[in-house]
């Protein structure tokens, strides 16, 4: 259902089945449900190949989103951790936090939320935020 895997670094997400059973959650909440979800973490290098090679994007980025064809949710999800390291040095917040936020954007995507305009940025933060106080 929701699996978690590295690539190109070692890292070990902590707490596995509380984030899953949260992603769980937050897909019930919007009324859909998991066929197969695959969080990859990666380094900065490893997810810029991708986002040049597949989204033709030469940034840096902390979450890329593809999503798999067929009914529910299913897709991957890659994160890269040194991104989001530093963005939680940046805004000021404990690593974890960051990380579930990244998690949960990463999932909002495939539940088909958007975050392009200026709108649909703001429709996208409330809902991290949302969701997010679903852990506490």
């Amino acid at each position: 259902m929701i699996h978690f895997f590295s690539e190109e670094i070692s890292f070990e997400l902590a707490n596995t089945t509380i984030i899953s059973d949260w992603l769980i959650q937050v897909t019930q909440a919007e009324g859909q449900h998991i066929d197969e979800v695959n969080y990859i973490f990666c380094d900065d290098a490893y997810l810029h190949t991708m986002n040049v090679q597949y989204l033709s994007h030469d940034t840096l980025t902390d979450v890329i989103t593809f999503q798999y064809e067929g009914s529910g949710i299913s897709g991957d999800i890659f994160i890269s951790i040194t991104r989001v390291r530093e963005n939680a040095v940046q805004f000021k917040v404990p690593f974890d936090n960051e990380l579930n936020r990244v998690m949960v954007h990463g999932l909002l995507h495939l539940l088909g939320y958007k975050d392009k305009s200026d709108d649909e940025q703001q429709t996208m933060r409330a809902k991290e935020d949302q969701y997010l106080d679903f852990l506490t």
